[in-house]
């Protein structure tokens, strides 16, 4: 008789489990095998020091199911209340074109895909990267933009540091913004600048030209909508050899003439009403231009045009030399990301509706302002300005009564003005609508007709932008913003670009520090639910009560994971994250009239942006030595922290280490450092290796950001978004980044009504990237503590098991305690360099025929390769990958011993494309089939990169950052 089972046991709470982490129970009994090991809990032991181990679980529920897990969010998403948002100040409901949201926000082909360092298996990406650099250029007029930053408040901020840098008024050390800037900016770049050192001076903007100043922002259509009267303000700032910078809506831009035109040095803003929803604050891409001039100063990523072995057209992050990573404490900002797939769906929205559409939408927006204003006005209202864009600001004696009336019919308008409202119109604001605001403003009965209001304007040839800055030169001329109309071809273009791109949806992406891991699509359903991506990051709190409880919780469960007290889910980027914790140390120390502690002890293993972010908050970089084991040199921290412990402010460490190992001293490091009056600060880039095992709390830091985009399952997006929330001890909640439009609420169990009441903002919404929290609340939510243990676990497995294997073949630079690595290793080229002349380039780029998107190549060490395969990964891939390395390193013998020269290799090169491999004047030592077909698997599941190796060299000495005309893709 068969045994039955119980209901309870049928129940199947760990489904997501076994489905998020790739080895199944048998993979792992072999792959322990392989080890040595008779289980996971013995490898572990091996591993991770007993010191640090926890001794007990978290306090996180148990794993919930995809469909409890989605119900029960889809609840929370319910608390919110889609409002008719008319508040403005940067954000807009949007009409996101159905053909962009499933085929690229929905699309894992465009959002699991890794930043473009490997630019022959990122051309799709980087070709829309271009495109929106193209638009930027043209909609802002000047020679010069970036791929996109995180958001406008901190690319104003931004704008300040290059203003600073080159300024020819050199003595100055105040920075000017006019009073009409967003209120949001005006907070984000007085923090900056409180960092760096700068006064500010916020006045009229007339006031600009008669002061003192390295520099001034100004907004073209102020933040009560009109359109300012900037070309004067320019000359005047110039005249006095300061910088002029301006900030812009890039909508109105359609209709405005763009301020490059009118002499701004530089131009930024958001990009979000290009078709990306508000998600209650984010993700969204800034845009940034400059001159020609300011190009070694431009913030953020620059994509240039350059060309491929072959001669063909190709496209590269250009100017790497500039990116902060490289750069260290000499950096120019610690930006390391941008917010490329959210760029993406601009750039995508500006193809698909062309100029002619845009500027349609333009004028309709302008239209409907018109509309409302003449109504207003018709009706005894009194307007605040006689010109505006999209915004109408009015004296509002009756506010309450109005306000009243608005909540009711769920109608916001921005009321933090004295005596005024201001109501801005938007693409889908439709004339049902406008009747609606009448209703609200005026009380029903007004009488007043939307069409007979549109004849009277038509019949009075009036416009509402003055003639002196209305749009004169042309815009979107390109063929790529002419061609793609049609759903149709709009479809396939994504599609095309799609194809050029390696993804998850490939194959592993081995990236060591990066964790590119599983992005489930249960987790990423939720992002563009209405409930959750149309919403105001300013609306009133009762409309936002899901999103509270949804962060509330996120947050609880974050600070029980990192043992700290507190946390902001503020930084909209993991380098966002290090600069409000470094911020938190030092207004600490201040707060103990420790002023002049300023110096941050960094292991020379540290990521880039640890010290390009210290310079950030004005601290001096000290560098810790590290031993040939790879772990910190304890003797050297010893004496650096008594010889700097009057002015020592803090240390900044990666833990496991940069060099993937569980350093056996990470206790005694924090015990030294707060002997001697600092700070801790443990980076988290590599959480994915202490989450259920140790925590930072519990070995004794103080502060880390969280990358969640790594450990928590935010996609990379192609380079961005990401999110870098920070935790903090009890001590330093009261210096966590607040913010001036909408008080945050702080979470966890040290909260007192006024920590950080008066601290101002890093980011430009008071969450951040609220949008994508939902990902990592569900990741969370369906593995359960026990789940979010096992991930951790197995992936320490999986990297041991990928460094046992490879470990025959490769020399394996760092290894911890047993001969072990954490959840990624380190393998050394530089040995097979010398005898071979084969470098970690070739190797990188010979992996791409494999299929594969390479290691991180040359971090943290020169020469080397890391890998960290994640627990997504299972057992077959695992081994796809690792035969992919011993059979590379097979054809590098073939070097070593003759049988291949150095010059005529599949190495050097690599990688082949179609077209490449059909060659007829083929004459190299191997045979073209074997070039692009180098095993049996590859055949199955074949990536063609559609460009060969990329010169780099020619890309920056011919520095081409827009798009080329077509003909240039046709030439021989």
């Amino acid at each position: 008789m068969t045994e039955k089972t119980s209901l309870q046991q049928l129940e199947q709470h760990d489904i997501f489990i076994r489905r998020h982490i790739g080895p199944s129970q048998s993979d792992q009994s072999e792959m322990c095998q392989v080890l040595g090991v008779s289980s996971v809990d013995e490898l572990i032991d091996q591993t991770v020091p007993g010191s640090i181990r926890l001794d007990k679980d978290m306090n996180i529920g148990d794993a919930q199911t995809e469909e409890e897990t989605l119900a029960y969010l889809k609840q929370v998403a319910g608390e919110n209340k889609v409002a008719k948002s008319y508040i403005g100040l940067g954000y807009h409901p949007v009409s996101v074109p159905n053909v962009i949201l499933r085929n690229v926000m929905e699309n894992p082909g465009w959002y699991t895909a890794y930043t473009p360092y490997q630019p022959e298996i990122a051309q799709g990406r980087l070709e829309s990267l271009l495109n929106f650099q193209q638009m930027t250029i043209d909609l802002t007029g000047l020679d010069l933009a970036s791929a996109s930053l995180l958001d406008e408040a901190t690319a104003a901020a931004e704008a300040m540091g290059l203003a600073k840098r080159v300024s020819k008024a050199k003595k100055a050390n105040s920075f000017f913004i006019a009073d009409d800037v967003f209120p949001q900016t005006i907070d984000v770049v007085k923090t900056r600048a409180e960092m760096f050192g700068f006064d500010v001076i916020i006045d009229k903007a007339e006031k600009a030209p008669e002061l003192e100043i390295f520099g001034a922002l100004f907004q073209y259509t102020g933040a009560e909508g009109q359109v300012n009267d900037i070309k004067p303000l320019i000359a005047g700032v110039q005249a006095n050899k300061a910088v002029a910078l301006v900030a812009a809506d890039i909508m109105s831009l359609l209709l405005l003439e763009g301020p490059g035109h009118l002499g701004a040095d530089a131009v930024l803003g958001s990009a979000q009403r290009f078709g990306v929803p508000m998600g209650y604050g984010g993700p969204h891409a800034a845009f940034f231009a400059t001159s020609d001039k300011h190009k070694r100063s431009l913030p953020g990523r620059i994509i240039g045009v350059s060309k491929d072995r072959r001669g063909n057209k190709a496209l590269r992050m250009a100017m790497q030399t500039r990116e902060q990573h490289i750069r260290r404490e000499k950096a120019n900002s610690n930006i390391c990301t941008a917010q490329v797939l959210l760029a993406n769906m601009a750039a995508f929205y500006a193809v698909y509706h062309g100029p002619q559409g845009l500027k349609t939408i333009a004028t309709r927006i302008n239209r409907m302002a018109d509309i409302f204003a003449a109504g207003l006005t018709a009706k005894g209202v009194s307007l605040v300005n006689a010109t505006w864009f999209d915004t109408i600001t009015f004296v509002a004696p009756n506010k309450d009564e109005i306000l009243a009336r608005a909540k009711g019919k769920l109608v916001n308008f921005r009321t933090d003005l004295e005596g005024k409202l201001s109501a801005t119109l938007n693409e889908i604001t439709s004339q049902a609508d406008l009747l609606e605001l009448f209703d609200v403003v005026l009380g029903e009965g007004h009488g007043l007709d939307v069409s007979v209001i549109d004849a009277q304007i038509v019949a009075q040839d009036s416009s509402s932008i003055p003639a002196e800055y209305a749009r004169k030169t042309d815009v979107l001329t390109h063929p790529v913003f002419n061609s793609y109309q049609s759903e149709t071809e709009m479809l396939r273009y994504i599609r095309k670009l799609e194809g050029k791109d390696l993804s998850l949806n490939h194959s592993m992406i081995s990236l060591g520090s990066c964790t590119m891991k599983l992005n489930a699509t249960a987790e990423m359903i939720p992002v563009t639910w209405p409930e959750f991506g149309n919403l105001h990051p300013f609306c009133p709190a009762d409309q936002a009560l899901g999103y509270r409880k949804m962060i509330g919780e996120l947050s609880d469960w974050l600070i029980d994971v990192t043992g700290y007290d507190n946390i902001s889910m503020q930084p909209n980027s993991g380098a966002q994250g290090e600069y409000a914790g470094l911020i938190a140390i030092r207004k600490y120390h201040e707060s103990n009239g420790d002023h002049h502690r300023n110096i941050c002890l960094i292991p020379s293993s540290a990521h880039g942006t640890n010290p390009a972010s210290a310079q950030m908050a004005s601290m001096k970089v000290v560098v810790v030595e590290c031993l040939p084991d790879g772990n910190v040199n304890m003797e050297d921290l010893k004496a650096k922290a008594e010889l700097h412990a009057d002015a020592l402010s803090c240390i900044m460490i990666t833990y496991p280490s940069t060099h993937g190992v569980y350093e056996e001293t990470i206790k005694e490091v924090c015990e030294i450092v707060h002997q001697f009056g600092g700070q801790v600060y443990l980076d988290g880039a590599n959480m994915n290796a202490q989450v259920g095992l140790t925590s930072p709390g519990f070995i004794g830091a103080d502060v880390s950001h969280l990358n969640l985009h790594k450990t928590f399952c935010i996609p990379h997006g192609g380079g961005g978004p990401g999110m870098g929330p920070i935790g903090v001890k009890a001590h330093l909640a009261p210096f966590l980044p607040n913010h001036v439009v909408s008080k945050v609420e702080f979470f966890g169990d040290n909260n007192v009504d006024n920590v950080g009441t008066e601290n101002g903002a890093v980011s430009a919404a008071q969450y951040g990237s609220a949008g994508i929290l939902p990902i990592s609340w569900a990741y969370i939510a369906m593995m359960g503590k026990h789940g979010l243990r096992q991930a951790t676990e197995v992936a320490i497995l999986n990297a041991n098991y990928v460094m046992e294997r490879l470990s025959k073949h490769y020399p394996v630079l760092y290894r911890g305690r047993n001969n072990r690595v954490a959840h990624e290793c380190i393998i050394d080229i530089r040995p097979l360099k010398e005898s071979s002349g084969i470098t970690e380039m070739d190797i990188a780029k010979r992996l791409n025929d494999y299929g594969f998107h390479a290691p991180t190549m040359s971090f943290p060490v020169a020469g080397t390769l890391m890998i960290e395969p994640t627990e997504s990964e299972a057992k077959v891939e695992l081994d796809r990958f690792v035969d992919a390395m011993i059979a590379i390193r097979e054809e590098i013998a073939k070097v070593e011993n003759g049988q291949w020269t150095v010059d005529d290799n599949p190495l050097v090169f690599a990688p082949h494309t179609a077209e490449d491999v059909l060659d007829p004047e083929w004459n190299r030592a191997y045979a073209r089939d074997y070039a692009a077909f180098p095993c049996a698997a590859v055949k199955e599941n074949k990536f063609w990169p559609t460009v060969t190796r990329i010169d780099d060299v020619y890309g920056d000495r011919n520095l081409i950052c827009s798009c080329p005309p077509l003909d240039t893709y046709r030439e021989d």
